[in-house]
């Protein structure tokens, strides 16, 4: 059966006749080059008659293969998946996001949401109503059906074994290349292990893998544009990159590893003018819809999804704006709430901003500058967040007898803190983080301080009146100007160090930006004796809004994730470690009578994808020297070879992770996985391309070398198999395993 005819990369000519060209003496060009016809080997020929059987299976073997190492992949990944019944790992965290869905509940994750709305799906296929609490090392109850949940989610890691063998296929490798690609996936020991448990990992995977595979299909279709083959698996890859990113942000360096392929594609195709103009606004507009249109809605609906099932508070509910807290099933956030403030009305008041948290001050001191009472943003409901409302000192002091007075726009105020009983203040003292901003603090009380206590109300806006006469719980939008030093109160995206609890900086910003939302505040609770219940839950706030504000927090947590130096944590590592496989993971408990799981991968699937990537660079580097000098030795079809089957797995590899390099967050083993894939495309383009002249001159050769280097990459993850099923007992039976001392697999 010939091997499917080879795709081109746009642009890259095929008749040879623009290769750079000198004036050499005759040679051997071939030099191991697999040239087009050594790329369609027939690879059913030999020289001995083959039987019916043999025909056969040589026939079907793109289907009975895939089958094989998929049934070794499903027990891979499930045997003895249920072995430990106490909460693994992550499990803590991504166990307890599922019972939130299944009790509909609100809350806040740093995460997009499909791979936890998956995870309540499987515990809702489990019959598992969300009221156990994940909590780190505790035992599953008998009513709590975790190996289903497990079984769920290893599924998509079981899957990613025939993705990987497709994948190698369109990536044009040989029959021995990509089963050899298949089986460094199968075969991988921390693939095989994170996939057990219930983790969003084995997801990012899957839908890393769907990715990879659409754009090789898509392609080796080039030449079929606006086929319907093209079509399909155009949106395919749309798709798929919607849904890796919906699981994880890690999912947006796959999606710029397909826009860097499709830039060039239609830069490309720029330069073919042979193109007529309304192909080439086809082309773009087919991609413009294909892999950014659909991508985004197919993200946009996960939270869709998202907020339609978490109907119920919960414990995320602080991280949304005050009109969407609302609006859930059981919220405390203005219900019972007067409509509209008076003086000597008590409230938290809610930054606007994305991401925005309430108001807050506590007993605690600046350690410099003024070193008074610390003002801060917090997302949770704490007695900390209230706040009085009270006139300026230049006005009559403010009586609980006398007739409601009401602050509006323009209007003169302080805010008391409830607790402490200190003035809301600002001063020429900068900001302990953002230093161009004057710092907030709290301080004096009621009958002490001065004007620096004082702060003007510009309303911004109101989502149920045009009166601006008076600050309405909710709907009403306002700034707060401070009224002698001109100065915004401001809470952004900064975190202050451990001595302010990691909560938000909060400051006086003397550049005034009314478009600012992060100088946009509200009310969101509100009590006050004298006046009447309001009914603030009738407006609702707009889906693209919470879309956003949801992601901005998101994205504020994300970066809030930094290692503390005062703590020292033994789960994480650091990016050198990852491709030399430098360190592993203790994933729960290592007393004897846990079952214990180390998360650790296969040496030569590591060790061979790392040393892959550099000798590509020692072979690209090779090949611009000799074409440098003249040499002409690599045909068109080798080039394209290089740069589609080779490059771009190189460019996925570099762009999954060099982002860690630079990163801040605390960063972990499992964080390399994504990346590990495309170095494992990276070998097996390697291999096949040093192979390549064993291919041409006796097969047998060919096969031997891929044997071995098959019963190596076997050998050790059965080796290694304890760590993936899981190790009982004491620890030190294991101790063979620990070639290393930063292989924590025994103490």
């Amino acid at each position: 059966m010939p091997v499917e005819k080879e795709g081109h990369t746009t642009g890259v000519a095929q008749d040879g006749h623009n290769l750079r060209r000198r004036n050499v003496p005759d040679q051997d060009r071939s030099n191991g080059s697999i040239t087009t016809g050594s790329r369609a080997v027939d690879e059913k020929k030999s020289p001995k008659a083959q039987t019916s059987i043999l025909q056969i299976l040589d026939e079907w073997e793109f289907l009975i293969a895939p089958l094989l190492f998929t049934i070794v992949s499903f027990f891979t990944r499930m045997y003895k998946i249920g072995l430990s019944n106490i909460v693994t790992w992550d499990e803590a965290h991504f166990g307890k996001f599922g019972s939130h869905y299944l009790k509909r509940e609100f809350y806040f994750d740093v995460h997009p949401p499909l791979g936890k709305m998956l995870v309540g799906l499987s515990g809702y296929m489990a019959g598992y109503n969300g009221s156990f609490e994940f909590k780190s090392g505790e035992t599953y109850p008998e009513e709590l059906n975790y190996t289903f949940m497990r079984i769920f989610n290893s599924t998509f890691g079981a899957l990613c074994v025939p993705l990987a063998y497709y994948t190698a296929r369109e990536l044009n490798f040989r029959r021995s290349t990509v089963w050899l690609v298949t089986l460094m996936v199968l075969c991988e020991n921390s693939y095989a292990t994170i996939s057990r448990f219930i983790l969003l990992d084995s997801m990012l995977l899957f839908f890393t893998f769907t990715t990879v595979l659409c754009w090789a299909r898509f392609h080796r279709l080039q030449k079929q544009s606006f086929s319907l083959e093209w079509f399909v698996w155009l949106f395919l890859t749309g798709i798929s990159i919607g849904c890796v990113t919906s699981v994880k942000w890690v999912g947006l360096f796959c999606t710029a590893l397909v826009g860097l392929y499709t830039a060039e594609d239609l830069w490309n195709k720029f330069g073919d003018l042979d193109m007529p103009a309304t192909t080439l606004a086809s082309h773009l507009v087919a991609r413009v819809a294909g892999l950014i249109a659909v991508p985004v809605l197919v993200y946009m609906f996960s939270f869709w999804v998202h907020f339609l099932v978490l109907e119920n508070s919960g414990p995320g509910d602080a991280q949304m704006s005050s009109l969407f807290q609302a609006n859930l099933k059981g919220t405390e956030v203005g219900k019972s709430s007067p409509l509209e403030v008076a003086y000597g009305s008590r409230a938290t008041i809610k930054n606007m901003g994305y991401g925005g948290g309430l108001l807050h001050s506590h007993v605690q001191t600046y350690p410099e500058g003024s070193q008074q009472q610390q003002v801060t943003c917090y997302h949770h409901k704490d007695a900390n967040n209230d706040w009085f409302f009270y006139p300026n000192r230049n006005e009559p002091l403010y009586d609980p007898e006398a007739p409601l007075g009401y602050p509006g726009d323009k209007s003169v105020i302080r805010l008391i803190h409830s607790q402490t009983g200190r003035n809301l203040h600002s001063h020429t003292v900068s900001a302990p983080v953002t230093k161009g901003d004057y710092e907030v603090s709290s301080y004096g009380n009621t009958t002490v301080g001065d004007e620096k206590d004082h702060w003007t109300v510009e309303v911004v806006s109101d989502a149920a009146s045009w009166n601006r006469s008076k600050l309405r719980t909710l709907t009403t939008a306002f700034r707060l100007k401070h009224t002698s030093l001109g100065c915004y109160l401001r809470a952004g995206t900064v975190n202050l160090p451990q001595w302010g609890f990691k909560q938000i900086e909060v400051t006086c910003a003397k550049q005034n930006n009314p478009r600012d939302v992060y100088t946009h505040w509200n009310v969101e609770a509100h009590w006050n004796e004298r006046l009447p219940a309001g009914d603030p839950g009738s407006y609702k706030s707009p889906f693209f809004r919470d879309f956003i504000h949801l992601n901005v927090a998101m994205m504020t947590s994300n970066n809030a994730l930094v290692p503390d130096p005062d703590k020292q944590d033994d789960l994480a590592s650091q990016f050198w470690q990852w491709p030399i496989l430098h360190v592993g993971l203790r994933m729960c408990g290592w007393d004897d009578h846990i079952v214990k799981y180390f998360l650790l991968g296969n040496p030569a699937v590591y060790w061979g994808s790392t040393f892959s990537l550099v000798a590509f660079g020692a072979m690209i580097a090779w090949y611009l020297v000799r074409w440098q000098r003249g040499y002409e030795e690599l045909k068109p079809a080798d080039i394209d070879y290089i740069h589609y089957s080779g490059l771009y797995p190189v460019a996925g590899w570099f762009l999954h992770y060099l982002p860690f390099v630079a990163m801040a967050r605390v960063t972990y083993v499992h964080h390399y996985y994504p990346a590990l894939y495309f170095a494992i495309l990276t070998a097996g383009f390697m291999l096949d391309w040093v192979t390549g002249p064993l291919a041409r001159k006796d097969r047998r050769v060919e096969w031997t070398v891929y044997g071995i280097v098959y019963a190596i990459v076997i050998g050790l993850f059965v080796l290694f198999r304890a760590i993936v099923f899981g190790m009982e007992g004491k620890h030190q039976q294991w101790s063979h395993l620990k070639w290393f001392d930063r292989w924590r697999i025994t103490d």
